[in-house]
């Protein structure tokens, strides 16, 4: 939990500086849109070499190092004085923040094992907290008047400090080597339906992520310190919606759970485009948080525990696919909005939920694995 709570609170940080760096790079929405393509692009181009490197090495080795290097290229954005230095840098954040999204979610299956029961939520909790934190974390360094550099260099030395101490508590092993044919070709359909599911999730995500400030300065006309508040009340209400939805599940099963993250995903969005006012749109964010908590955890938790794919790989699968979300979700956003409008862009997202709701209603993918 600790490893993703400083993977969290290092996106978090670039999240919440965004406003402040599209303004001094003096970037249209439609330029920013294309920049941050590049850091899902470093994320997809990597995703085989992630699960690879797992498998071989095991998720230990590799979470012992890769943190630090995903906070030295955070504080290398603070340098950006352009728009490739910064499509650059961003392309290595997806490089390494990928790493490390492969391997933490390997511990993750490899704790829930020992732990036998569904905790996968919970942990990503401690990531939606860590967003949350670090949104708090950057408006009080604006508030104070830091600039990116100081704020990047104290999230390195925390996320440095956390790695040398806590890696000795990581889970030991290499996932086990399978055949390669034995899985794949036969359930290529369920892997592509799981993806499908959180591409939806991750590209309203993504949406979220990057946007929110943005949303809040253009559209709400928020007070300049207080553009972050629509990002921050989306990501404590996801870790709400993370801690206590392993017990959601438990409750209603995978299926339903996720037809109603559906529904909250496009009525939360919705609302932000209909109504764009400060106390609206940040309880429609609340909304938007609780829709997209479950869905992530949820399926990398199926995929990581099936017995004959090691589960960097089968992550890294999933991940393939469903960070296409993460990859279009943020440029798209840009583009409508350099041809009508950010609410407009909005509106088209919102409909994401409601195909989330109609695609798991139809599929049967569950009732094998119901009983994870």
């Amino acid at each position: 939990m600790t490893f993703l709570f400083c993977q969290g609170i290092a996106f978090a940080s670039w999240a919440s500086r965004i406003p402040v760096i599209k303004e001094r790079l003096h970037l249209s929405e439609g330029q920013l849109g294309t920049i941050l393509l590049m850091l899902p692009v470093g994320q997809l181009a990597t995703m085989a070499l992630s699960g690879k490197l797992v498998t071989k090495y095991g998720s230990a080795k590799v979470l012992s190092i890769v943190p630090i290097a995903y906070a030295l290229v955070l504080c290398s954005i603070a340098f950006a004085q352009n728009a490739w230095q910064l499509g650059v840098i961003l392309f290595l954040f997806g490089v390494t923040g990928n790493m490390c999204n492969i391997s933490v979610n390997t511990q993750g299956v490899a704790t829930e094992q020992i732990y036998k029961k569904s905790i996968m939520t919970s942990f990503h909790g401690a990531w939606s907290i860590a967003g949350f934190t670090g949104a708090l974390v950057g408006l009080l360094t604006m508030n104070l008047g830091l600039d990116t550099l100081p704020h990047f260099l104290i999230i390195l030395a925390f996320v440095t400090a956390n790695t040398l101490i806590n890696q000795r508590y990581l889970v030991p092993g290499k996932s086990p080597q399978k055949e390669k044919r034995s899985f794949f070709p036969n359930r290529r359909e369920a892997f592509c339906n799981w993806a499908s599911l959180d591409f939806f999730s991750m590209a309203t995500e993504g949406a979220m992520f990057d946007w929110s400030g943005v949303y809040f300065k253009e559209i709400v006309h928020a007070p300049e310190k207080f553009v972050v508040v629509g990002y921050a009340s989306f990501m404590i209400m996801m870790a709400i919606g993370r801690f206590v939805g392993d017990g959601v599940i438990r409750k209603l099963g995978r299926k339903r759970t996720l037809q109603y993250s559906g529904i909250l995903m496009f009525v939360g969005m919705m609302t932000s485009v209909v109504f764009p006012q400060f106390i609206v749109c940040t309880l429609a964010f609340m909304l938007v948080g609780i829709g997209v908590a479950c869905n992530v955890p949820s399926i990398y938790s199926i995929a990581g525990q099936n017995k004959n794919v090691p589960s960097g790989v089968a992550l890294a699968m999933v991940s393939s696919i469903s960070y296409l979300g993460f990859l279009m979700g943020p440029p798209l956003i840009g583009y409508i909005a350099e041809v009508f409008s950010l609410r407009y862009s909005y509106g088209v997202f919102a409909c994401f939920g409601l195909l989330m709701f109609g695609m798991v209603g139809r599929l049967s993918l569950f009732k094998e694995t119901q009983s994870n």
